[in-house]
């Protein structure tokens, strides 16, 4: 079934209002398919790739039925629950939810990690209608008795995979067993792996299932080639592949914080406006460095895993995978980063010899090959097995000499 307006989704005049405001006219297909469901009531459960609108599928019909349904919250009890694995996807969903709502006279708050609790323990004091919350932090503050989950009556576990990913499915557990056991649920997830499957069956019921992950993980609109290049001589060649104006906004990733550090300031060093984020920067820290990447104030961002799924910047040219991921998945979520609100852009992916399994693994996870750049700086797609560990990195034979590595990447540019 096709809708064309919002309006045909049954959704309510000042949520149509909002929504017009900031431009938003066409539902995308996940909200299509998701919004009149969930405006029945009904438990939800979405197979959605990054990017494609899952906040306003299930933020606007609770909206709706928060708005529709004239309860107060009782004093540090809060009337939907909405779980986020990182501290940026919770942030950037509670400021979505807000727009959406701003018509709408509903009391909103946010808790997360990284940040002092005594502000989030105050908000929590009167009660919130919606309350958007990363694990650890919601339960310590439930512990602490500064909140309550008997009265939720709805509850949305976003990114579910991701959870996964980062280790929080026990914590969600621990979570979903303090909830009341007549509401509603709606879980959203990009993939679906096993246990995923299993804990939407423990906590949904009778959900109607809707997905529209696309035949290939990623955007088509996402140009995806690699490097195979040594890992002594990937920030050389980053660095030489960043003399490209085309590379306008860049976001860099690396496995590590302490690697996300060294090639912010190996970046930072060659001249460029760099930011880095992740787990151990504080929350201001990271909101900064997010504002100043958004503002284009800092042109790149160096990032862990952490930022995958909480950065949602429009016109991201390029991602550079400075090291593959060990999770093939999370491929996936960085590169989603770029390609957003039906724009073009490129992910640029380097690869060692010790990470040629973990290439393996993304192909067959994104159904397709990613284009080889050779180091004659030649496109071609791979239609074969990368060269063979008896060759050195830069594609000469054992014996034979070693150009300089300045002169080696200069060719890498060369058209």
């Amino acid at each position: 079934m096709s809708h064309f307006t919002f309006a045909a989704l049954g959704l309510a005049e000042p949520l149509q209002r909002a929504l017009a405001a900031e431009g938003y006219h066409t539902p995308t297909p996940i909200q299509s398919r998701a919004i009149p469901l969930a405006l029945e009531g009904r438990d939800v459960l979405g197979v959605a790739q990054t990017g494609t609108g899952k906040t306003a599928a299930f933020g606007l019909p609770l909206l709706q039925r928060l708005a529709e349904d004239r309860v107060a919250a009782g004093p540090r009890t809060a009337r939907a629950l909405i779980l986020a694995p990182t501290r940026e996807l919770a942030i950037q969903s509670h400021e979505s939810l807000r727009c959406y709502g701003r018509h709408l006279p509903l009391r909103h708050a946010v808790v997360i990690g990284g940040i002092n609790q005594s502000k989030q323990a105050e908000t929590m004091r009167r009660g919130v209608d919606i309350l958007v919350a990363t694990p650890g932090r919601l339960i310590d503050l439930t512990n602490q008795k500064h909140v309550r989950l008997d009265a939720v009556t709805t509850l949305v576990i976003d990114e579910a995979d991701r959870m996964l990913d980062m280790g929080f499915i026990r914590d969600v557990r621990r979570i979903v067993a303090w909830l009341p056991r007549e509401r509603q649920s709606m879980l959203f997830s990009a993939t679906m792996p096993s246990e995923i499957e299993h804990l939407a069956a423990q906590v949904l019921r009778n959900p109607v299932r809707i997905d529209i992950s696309p035949a290939r993980v990623t955007a088509d609109d996402i140009e995806q080639r690699v490097y195979f290049v040594a890992a002594q001589d990937k920030r050389m060649l980053l660095t030489e592949l960043l003399t490209d104006r085309a590379m306008k906004r860049v976001i860099v990733f690396t496995r590590t914080k302490h690697g996300a550090n060294k090639v912010a300031e190996h970046l930072g060093k060659a001249g460029h406006t760099v930011d880095a984020i992740h787990g151990n920067k504080s929350q201001n820290a990271r909101q900064g460095a997010l504002e100043r990447f958004r503002t284009g104030r800092a042109r790149i961002l160096v990032a862990t895993d952490i930022a995958a799924r909480g950065i949602d910047i429009d016109d991201v040219t390029h991602v550079v995978n400075f090291e593959l991921p060990d999770v093939a998945e999370s491929y996936v979520h960085r590169v989603g980063r770029t390609a957003r609100a039906g724009s073009a852009g490129t992910a640029i992916a380097f690869c060692d010899d010790s990470e040629r399994d973990s290439l393996r693994a993304i192909e067959r996870l994104v159904k397709q090959r990613l284009v080889v750049i050779d180091h004659a700086r030649r496109t071609q797609p791979r239609d074969h097995a990368p060269p063979p560990k008896s060759r050195t990195p830069a594609g000469r034979r054992p014996g034979h000499p070693a150009p300089r590595r300045r002169e080696q990447f200069q060719k890498v540019l060369q058209q």
